[in-house]
């Protein structure tokens, strides 16, 4: 599986605004997650995961606060998943996932970033064949073959597991998530995540000409300066 997960980027960072569109970020998936599944952390293991990890970003509580009570107050907008496909600059491959209450709004915006950085916006699973849709958990351990154990106790499907610096990487189905999150937070007593989340890792990867390197930072840009948009995963090697 290599360390594949590290190699997203996240343009945002660069925008003057950054934390704002973070917050906005949390706050909408929070929302929706609490909305779908219950406003309780303790029942709602998505949630639970998803604060863990608003929190490690820094996303202050207030935010989190508002999502929750807004999910419990039961009115606000009807978000529904989105995800869109395409090919960028060099060939690369490229996955948009969006959270919208308006999709043809969203595809339009989505689009117009495709084509104003000579890209192609393709048909639904025209590059999805070319990722993995993962589970991944990464924290400090120094024995990957306990890990392994835990995991196997609880019968949970392992796609790999590595070991290194001290710090193990698991991997996993999507399917496994909840299963897998909580066989290794109640056999490893107050665990730390420094990765919690589920991803699509490409299974190859396409390197950026110099000449194409200003239109795919664009392309990124201009998805990450979207709204609508929650995560964005490319194979692109720069």
């Amino acid at each position: 599986m290599g360390r594949a997960y590290q190699n997203r980027k996240e343009s945002i960072a660069k925008t003057a605004n950054a934390k704002s569109k973070v917050y906005s970020r949390y706050g909408r998936e929070i929302y929706v997650c609490a909305k779908q599944g219950g406003a309780d952390p303790d029942a709602n293991l998505s949630l639970r995961s998803l604060i863990d990890r608003a929190k490690k970003d820094q996303v202050p509580a207030h935010v989190i606060e508002k999502a929750i009570d807004k999910a419990q107050g039961g009115a606000g907008e009807d978000f529904s998943p989105a995800r869109y496909e395409g090919y960028g600059p060099s060939n690369c491959m490229v996955i948009v996932e969006c959270l919208t209450d308006n999709p043809n709004r969203t595809f339009g915006d989505v689009r117009n970033a495709f084509t104003k950085s000579k890209s192609k916006i393709g048909e639904q699973g025209s590059v999805m064949h070319s990722f993995e849709h993962c589970a991944i958990f990464a924290f400090k351990h120094d024995s990957e073959d306990e890990v392994l154990e835990a995991l196997m106790e609880a019968d949970v499907d392992v796609t790999d597991v590595e070991f290194e610096d001290g710090q193990v990487t698991v991997f996993a189905p999507h399917t496994e998530y909840a299963a897998a999150r909580q066989a290794l937070t109640s056999a490893f007593e107050n665990i730390d995540f420094d990765a919690d989340e589920i991803q699509f890792l490409p299974h190859v990867t396409t390197t950026i000409s110099e000449e194409d390197q200003p239109m795919f930072e664009r392309l990124m840009d201009m998805l990450n300066d979207l709204d609508d948009v929650q995560n964005i995963y490319h194979n692109a090697e720069q």
